[in-house]
């Protein structure tokens, strides 16, 4: 269960094996069904994870909506960041939107885990890079790109999510609504 972890930590540094059995004791395996809510708006985000299997979508509430924020999916880290790291209460809501496996780590043991294995701190600021230019990227298509420009983009990068993410979640991540986003599908198809 470790294995997708170790692959994507790999590029970013290499680990020995002492290390990984600190950070295999540092996370715990957790299996969650589909429409948990891992952190909700209001609360500190208490836990940080990594998806081994599924879709986690990252969501903020405004004037009783859902917009997607961000749809994290295997491989990748979770987590309502910002209340995370400043641990205050969130904007955001993180919630499964398949059956998933996740590891998992709270707030302190990932700062203890910073003490016992030194190369996580290269890890996490890594990890940050990479969330970073995402947000980035996404921001740029926002200002720069179209709505059916920002389609096709998604559907490039993340076109597996096309079969799994239900489309008024894909059209609320894309800015636009699900009527526009099925507009621009039928315009394409053609």
């Amino acid at each position: 269960m470790f294995e997708p972890l170790y692959r994507y930590v790999q590029p970013l540094a290499t680990l020995s094996i002492e290390e990984k059995n600190i950070l295999e004791h540092a996370f715990s395996f957790r299996q969650v069904p589909k429409k948990l809510q891992l952190s909700q708006e209001g609360k500190t985000a208490k836990e940080l994870y990594f998806i081994v299997k599924g879709l986690v979508r990252l969501y903020y509430t405004k004037a009783g909506e859902e917009i997607t924020g961000y749809i994290f999916k295997e491989g990748l880290f979770a987590s309502s960041y910002e209340s995370f790291l400043r641990q205050t209460p969130g904007i955001q809501t993180l919630e499964t939107l398949e059956e998933c496996s996740l590891l998992v780590i709270s707030y302190s043991r990932l700062q203890q885990l910073y003490e016992e294995v030194p190369k996580m701190h290269i890890i996490a600021r890594k990890v940050a890079e990479q969330r970073f230019i995402s947000a980035q990227l996404m921001l740029s298509s926002f200002i720069l790109d179209n709505p059916e420009e920002r389609y096709r983009k998604f559907e490039i990068e993340h076109g597996d999510l096309l079969l799994r993410v239900p489309h008024h979640i894909i059209a609320s991540y894309l800015g636009i609504t699900a009527v526009s986003l099925s507009r621009i599908r039928k315009r394409l198809m053609k």
